[in-house]
């Protein structure tokens, strides 16, 4: 078993792949943590064998997986034929299944205003997944105060397509960085 926050720290830009060219690029990058945004019930077992076999720690984002429905027994088939390593999800329900199940979680959460910052931090107190991604990841001021609140690993995920940009977010307090700018996988 590995230590979430501290494979984030020691590998603080995470790849995040939106289609197989992504997938094909990150096998040859130094991206260690690769986070799945694309595929299906049908796909997704290659994608992963595929990456796993890269020495990759694989994260599905299952409210994006086609053909599976993100509740227990979806998850139970995830966990029990695609073998990734954690989830991500936007759902408090679903961190809590995948929890049950012995998956890594990572809830993925949209802070546009203070009071979607209010009950982002209550719903991760609830829910209580590892880690929690924060978009936009360019909202330092917000990385910042949202790390005040909880206490998990903060992820800055979205719109980061630049080194300062991941630089920023890094040192606004994000424990690690999700970008799908293949040019920043080799951080």
């Amino acid at each position: 078993m590995y230590n979430l926050e501290e494979v984030l720290i020691e590998n603080p830009i995470i790849a995040a792949l939106r289609n197989d060219v992504d997938l094909n690029k990150v096998t040859n990058s130094n991206a260690e943590v690769v986070f799945v945004l694309y595929g299906n019930v049908i796909t997704i077992k290659g994608i992963c064998e595929k990456l796993k076999a890269s020495n990759k720690l694989v994260f599905i984002h299952i409210d994006m997986l086609e053909g599976l429905k993100g509740d227990f027994a979806g998850l139970e088939f995830i966990k029990k034929y695609i073998e990734p390593h954690g989830i991500i999800t936007t759902k408090a329900t679903n961190v809590k299944y995948a929890k049950q199940l012995g998956l890594s979680t990572i809830q993925r959460i949209f802070i546009i205003d203070s009071l979607s910052l209010e009950t982002g931090a209550k719903n991760i107190k609830d829910a209580a997944p590892d880690a929690v991604e924060v978009m936009p990841g360019i909202a330092n001021k917000i990385i910042h105060r949202l790390q005040s609140k909880v206490h998990v690993p903060v992820i800055a995920g979205g719109l980061i397509t630049e080194k300062k940009d991941a630089m920023e977010a890094l040192s606004s307090g994000a424990i690690a960085v999700s970008t799908s700018a293949s040019e920043l996988w080799d951080m």
